[in-house]
């Protein structure tokens, strides 16, 4: 009996404590005047669900921690962007993040087959060190052979670092990666689930990229895994969109690289001692955002984009519940006559994200935007296309999560003939869409506002 009492005050002692520490630091954080008043409630009024959830999952930036990382390559601009381009450009540089950078070549991996093609060949092709991350790296039919390139390049002398997010690829053992870390190579895991890292859960490493010699990178959304990649055509493969970039934009890739590399390990990473060797004419600026970033650089891109389209705004996106702002943002873009599209699959593979969109779907579709729903199978690109001056392509989804939570990476395109590339690749899936949003039930529709309510942990 008097354990117990003294049990209940203790815990009574520290919800008090933990309150204290709580509530200022949540009145501090940038965010909503929705979501702080929602956390202050769930803290003050119910402490013992509130207090472990804002734990678990209510930090966004890494605030002290940010010291660990080093900053991102910031050289001078290599190239000046007509006037009606260069806006994006200069509010990313606003936020830190390296400017527009010319000389590139940009190729599209336009499915499955070529994502994997090129993977093989960036690796095989490396002769001074590869730096691989990814999200999620199954150990199939896709994940074995790549470990094993790497592997291979290891045992010539290549230097090889291999970093997976500690939740997406929380499948993939350490024993897995043998073959690669007996030959030489390195591999971690970011933030890799437990008590250690208990307070940082919500935030996981969602960029994917490869880079060999500092010269060429294959970034995109796919992840390595027979869902998004492969040597044969397979029609149950999710469609994805991933490129092939040379050139001296690939150093700020690397530069995102080192960062996480040396903020998971401690170890250093010696940057590049100059940027690649033009390779092509394409222009590219590469945004990194997340809690490493201070503000919201990419959300903010998108959103001023949306102001600033003309003609065009396309939009594909596995999973879509955009922030107030950009679903406002959509919605004038549309009523002032732009052609606003937005590409979602038909399921998607996630049910309740499914449940979460129905209601901005329906009303960005009441605003004028043409919705598309894909019902060829699942689409996982990220691509945005503004007018003929800019696309987006890279690892964020229309979501809290991604434009606010993980860690992720873009590449903004500003040449034209690419941008031009990433549209014909969002038309060719024309053949399997259907347009609009069917109408739900009253039923249906108080599920998904519910579902809304869980958008930061989708």
């Amino acid at each position: 009996m008097l354990g117990s009492v003294i049990a209940s005050h203790l815990a009574m002692i520290v919800g008090v404590v933990m309150t204290i520490v709580i509530v200022p630091k949540l009145a501090r954080q940038r965010r909503s005047a929705a979501s702080t008043t929602a956390w202050l409630m769930a803290v003050l009024l119910i402490p013992w669900v509130g207090i472990p959830a804002y734990l678990l999952f209510g930090g966004r930036k890494l605030g002290a921690d940010l010291m660990l990382k080093p900053p991102l390559a910031n050289a001078a601009p290599t190239v000046k962007l007509p006037p009606g381009d260069a806006g994006a450009d200069l509010l990313l540089q606003s936020y830190g993040l390296p400017p527009a950078r010319g000389g590139n070549k940009f190729a599209l991996c336009a499915d499955g087959v070529e994502i994997y093609r090129d993977f093989i060949a960036v690796i095989e092709s490396a002769n001074r060190r590869i730096h691989m991350a990814s999200f999620i790296l199954h150990t199939d039919k896709v994940g074995t052979p790549i470990i094993e390139a790497l592997a291979q390049r290891a045992r010539c002398g290549v230097e090889v670092k291999l970093l997976l997010d500690g939740f997406g690829s929380f499948s993939t053992s350490k024993r897995a990666l043998d073959p690669l870390l007996r030959a030489g190579g390195e591999a971690a895991f970011f933030l890799p689930v437990g008590l250690k890292t208990f307070t940082r859960t919500n935030l996981r490493n969602h960029r994917k990229m490869l880079i060999a010699d500092d010269s060429r990178a294959i970034a995109g959304g796919a992840n390595v895994a027979t869902d998004y990649m492969g040597p044969e055509p397979d029609p149950k493969r999710w469609r994805d969109l991933s490129f092939l970039i040379e050139g001296p934009a690939v150093r700020d890739y690397a530069s995102i690289f080192a960062a996480d590399w040396r903020f998971v390990t401690g170890c250093a990473v010696d940057p590049p001692p100059h940027p690649a060797a033009a390779a092509g004419e394409a222009v590219v600026q590469i945004a990194a955002s997340g809690p490493d970033v201070p503000g919201d650089p990419v959300y903010a891109a998108i959103v001023s984009a949306a102001f600033s389209a003309r003609w065009r705004l396309w939009i594909v996106t596995p999973y879509f519940i955009p922030p107030d702002g950009l679903a406002g943002a959509l919605a004038l873009a549309a009523h002032r006559g732009v052609d606003v599209r937005i590409y979602v699959p038909d399921p998607s593979n996630h049910f309740i994200a499914d449940l979460a969109r129905g209601q901005p779907l329906r009303d960005a579709a009441a605003a004028g935007v043409n919705v598309i729903r894909f019902v060829g199978g699942m689409v996982h690109a990220k691509i945005l296309v503004v007018d003929d001056g800019l696309a987006m392509v890279g690892s964020v989804n229309i979501d809290p999560r991604s434009l606010f939570l993980n860690f992720e990476a873009n590449a903004v395109v500003y040449s034209q003939a690419e941008v031009a590339a990433v549209a014909i690749w969002i038309e060719s899936l024309r053949d399997e869409t259907q347009k609009g949003v069917p109408p739900v039930s009253a039923f249906r529709d108080a599920i998904e506002g519910f579902a809304r309510t869980l958008d930061p942990l989708l």
